[in-house]
C-alpha cells in the first residue's frame, strides 16, 4: 500500500483509509462486535494504516469496536475521531451539535477510554457549532494537542471562513469533506482552493457516493430498515434512475482497465491531489479488497479528460442529504467574543 501525507506536518497514512462507521450505524443491520474486529484487522493485514471512526457513531460503540480490533497494532496505526455533538450518555440521545470547551473535553476523555489509547491521533470536530466561536474550539484543542492528548487538529465540513479563524489557531492538519464524482461541492465553495493554499489535507468521506457509484444499485433497489439512505433525496428511485449515467460512465472506463466502477472511483479521486485520502466503508471483505485496488488502477491525463468531459454532461439529481443534515454542512461559528 502507498502512503501519503495528510497537511504539512508530518502525517503519513495509507492512500485509503477505513470509514468505520458502517460497521455500526447507518446502512441497515450493523455487524456483531467479533465481525467488526475480524473486518478491520483484515484491512490492517492489507496494508490499511488509517481508521475513521466518531464518538456518536452508534453512539459510542464503534469506537468501542475499533479500539479493540487496533489495539494489537496500535503503534503501525493511525485512528481519527471526532466530537462535536451532545450526547446523553446513559440514554445516548443526540441532542445535536455541540462544542463548547467543557464537552470537547468530556468527548475526548471517552474517546480516549474507549479506543484504548493514550493520544488520538486526529481530531475532528464533527460539524461546526453555530452557537461557538471556532476561536474557542480551536483553542480548546490546541491545549489537548499540549498536553498530550492530541496530535492532529481536523474540522468536517465547515465554511471556509471558519476554517481560516481556526487554522489561525490551530493549524488545521486535514479536512473530511464528502466529496466523490457525483458530490464535488469542494471544487467550488473555496474548500479545495483553501487545502491548496493552507497545505491542509483533504479526507473524502462517502467517496463512493454511500455505496451508488459501485454499480450494486439501481432505482430497484429496496434499502433495508434502518438505512438512513431512504431519507436522502439522491436515494429516491427516480433519483437513482436519472443519476444511474454516472455508473455507466465509470463501468465503461473500468471496462478499459480491467477495473470496477468503485475502483474507477476512488482512483478518480486520488488523481485530483497528493493530498487526497479517501476512506470508503464496507462491511464486507471482498468490498474491502476491491476498494484498496483501487490504489493500483492508474487513470492517464486522457482517461481524466474523458471522464470530467463526460461527467459535466451529467446532472446529478437529488440533494446528499435530507434537510435536517444538509442544514450543517458548510456553516460558519459566530464571531469570537471581545
Amino acid at each position: 500500500m502507498k502512503t501519503r501525507q495528510l497537511g504539512s506536518n508530518g502525517l503519513e497514512v495509507s492512500a485509503l483509509g477505513f470509514g468505520c462507521m458502517g460497521i455500526s450505524q447507518a446502512y441497515g443491520t450493523p455487524l456483531s462486535k467479533q465481525d467488526g474486529i475480524t473486518l478491520i484487522r483484515a484491512a490492517v493485514e492489507r496494508g490499511v494504516t488509517f481508521f475513521d471512526t466518531a464518538e456518536v457513531y452508534g453512539p459510542f460503540a464503534n469506537e468501542e469496536v475499533v479500539g479493540e480490533a487496533l489495539a494489537p497494532v496500535r503503534e503501525q496505526v493511525v485512528i481519527a475521531t471526532k466530537f462535536g455533538f451532545d450526547i446523553d450518555f446513559a440514554t445516548r440521545e443526540n441532542r445535536g451539535v455541540c462544542s463548547r470547551p467543557e464537552r470537547i473535553r468530556q468527548a475526548v476523555e471517552g474517546s480516549l477510554k474507549r479506543l484504548r489509547i493514550d493520544t488520538i491521533d486526529l481530531l475532528y470536530q464533527h460539524r461546526v457549532d453555530p452557537n461557538v466561536p471556532i476561536e474557542d474550539v480551536a483553542g480548546t484543542v490546541k491545549v489537548l494537542i499540549a498536553e498530550g492528548k492530541v496530535k492532529h487538529f481536523g474540522m468536517s465540513e465547515p465554511g471556509v471562513a471558519t476554517l481560516r479563524r481556526a487554522h489561525a489557531v490551530q493549524p488545521v492538519t486535514t479536512l473530511q469533506n464528502e466529496y466523490s464524482l457525483w458530490t464535488r461541492g469542494v471544487e467550488t465553495n473555496g474548500i479545495l482552493a483553501a487545502c491548496d493554499e493552507l497545505g491542509i489535507g483533504l479526507v473524502p468521506y462517502s467517496p463512493l457516493g454511500k455505496g451508488f457509484l459501485t454499480g450494486a444499485m439501481n432505482k430497484d433497489t429496496k434499502l433495508g430498515e434502518g438505512d438512513f439512505r431512504s431519507l436522502v433525496p439522491r436515494f429516491a428511485p427516480e433519483a437513482m434512475e436519472k443519476n444511474q449515467a454516472l455508473v455507466d460512465l465509470l463501468r465503461r472506463v473500468g471496462a478499459a482497465k480491467g477495473a470496477t466502477p468503485a475502483q474507477i472511483a476512488l482512483a478518480w479521486l486520488l488523481a485530483q491531489r497528493p493530498y487526497i485520502v479517501p476512506i470508503p466503508g464496507t462491511t464486507r471483505l471482498h468490498r474491502l479488497e476491491e476498494n484498496i485496488g483501487a490504489t493500483t488502477v492508474e487513470l492517464s491525463a486522457d482517461d481524466l479528460r474523458e471522464i470530467e468531459q463526460a461527467a459535466a454532461q451529467i446532472h446529478i439529481e437529488g440533494e446528499r442529504y435530507a434537510p435536517q443534515q444538509l442544514a450543517m454542512v458548510g456553516r460558519d461559528a459566530p464571531p469570537a467574543s471581545r
